[in-house]
């Protein structure tokens, strides 16, 4: 599921124009926001140093055409306003002749876009926001941009996209002796390096970064590090060492997304030692409290996961498909996760056929984006398959039944069941 950001077409913001292309209908509030994203970005363009000087009557009639159709979009719309705050951040960078008034609203679009998976569109407005701020784009803003669009190309599985933006961030903020961003790059490329399959290396710069962030004294960056640390070692198959540190991480964040984020990782761990009280408890918060489109994704995914453990059928359907409902916008590892887990579902449920037919779905998926770790852990299921037609009781995660436990895992058991 590899897509082309706007910038390989002619037309910049092109990108944009695909939301109105998939959309049922042109009235639509998908097809209608996908239009107004793309004018109130060309309108942002006018702001670019190849595109000056612009006439004043010649930028104030595209704004008012710009303005009027943003106001006619989905009142109840987040991105209505994020739109809306585009064009008049463009207005006040045009009228002050800085177009640094411009950068506060581009970046919080980026950021709000991510959240909600349109990740080719957050790439887009990033890149604008490098654009349009050109030489005036202050330092600080610049590390944001790099950093953030590092994030999204690690999410697309772009990793040397990623790590060359991560880079830039690095040389930036090392300048102004900006040590929190200078660390955080380096947690992004360690991330990167755990995502491309290499464990020992990865664990290898989790600790160091652990021991940097604590000299530092910077409790952000620790909590994200103790978070990759654990899932790192989970992934190596130290389920246990890996739940004390992600739930460590959820007790350092002082921003509640993250938390969420280190809540649903912690979930799916504890559900892959067999403690699928304590897993389900930790993703229902995370589903109930809401956040980022993906995280709330992964938390749906892993308690579909929960059903099929619990033998809960009926469960089990209600979950995969309101799973399958947000299928559209899943970014490749997530797509791949979710037919993987409902292969694994209806395997446990004696269809095998079905089973079958979902995880090679995901194999194709996981092999047109290069998502190794998954395609190993998929090929070793279905050549299991095979011998397993005539037990229904298959057990094909993995987990540990009873239960894995020890004292650290009560501890964190016993914390799990004081959040609300």
């Amino acid at each position: 599921m590899t897509c082309a950001t706007g910038r390989e077409y002619d037309l910049p913001h092109t990108v944009f124009l695909r939301r109105v292309a998939a959309a049922p209908s042109g009235a639509s509030s998908d097809a209608r926001l996908g239009q107004g994203a793309f004018l109130a970005l060309r309108l942002l363009d006018l702001l670019r140093p190849e595109a000056r000087p612009v006439h004043a009557d010649a930028f104030e009639y595209q704004r008012r055409a710009t303005e009027r159709l943003c106001h006619q979009l989905p009142v109840d719309e987040t991105e209505t306003a994020h739109l809306i705050g585009l064009v008049h951040s463009a207005a006040d960078a045009f009228r002050e002749h800085d177009v640094r008034l411009a950068v506060p609203a581009l970046l919080a679009y980026g950021h709000y876009l991510e959240d909600q998976l349109h990740l080719e569109e957050a790439l887009d407005v990033l890149e604008s926001t490098l654009d349009v701020g050109a030489e005036q784009l202050g330092a600080s803003d610049a590390v944001a941009v790099h950093l953030r669009m590092g994030r999204v190309n690690r999410k697309l599985n772009r990793f040397d996209d990623g790590d060359a933006q991560y880079a830039l961030a690095a040389v930036l903020a090392e300048s102004t002796g900006d040590v929190h961003s200078a660390l955080l790059s380096r947690v992004g490329r360690a991330i990167s390096t755990q995502a491309r399959g290499n464990l020992a290396e990865a664990e290898r710069l989790f600790r160091e970064l652990s021991t940097d962030a604590r000299a530092a004294n910077e409790r952000d960056i620790e909590a994200r590090v103790h978070h990759a640390l654990g899932t790192t070692l989970a992934t190596r198959g130290e389920l246990a060492g890996g739940t004390v540190h992600v739930w460590q991480s959820v007790q350092l964040y002082e921003d509640g997304s993250s938390a969420l984020r280190a809540l649903q990782d912690l979930g799916a761990m504890l559900l892959a030692m067999g403690r699928v009280d304590d897993a389900e408890h930790a993703l229902s918060v995370v589903v109930r409290r809401g956040g980022a489109r993906d995280n709330i994704t992964n938390a749906l995914i892993e308690l579909m996961h929960c059903a099929s453990y619990r033998r809960d059928r009926v469960g089990f359907e209600r979950r995969r498909a309101e799973c399958e409902s947000l299928t559209d916008g899943m970014p490749p590892n997530i797509l791949v996760d979710f037919y993987f887990k409902a292969g694994v579902g209806n395997a446990r449920f004696g269809n095998f056929g079905k089973a079958r037919s979902l995880m090679a779905t995901a194999l194709n998926i996981a092999g047109r984006n290069a998502l190794r770790e998954f395609e190993f852990r998929i090929e070793r299921i279905m050549a299991g398959l095979r011998d397993c037609e005539d037990k229904v009781a298959l057990k094909l995660d993995g987990a540990a039944e009873p239960a894995i436990r020890n004292n650290a895992l009560e501890e964190v058991s016993a914390s799990l069941a004081n959040l609300g």
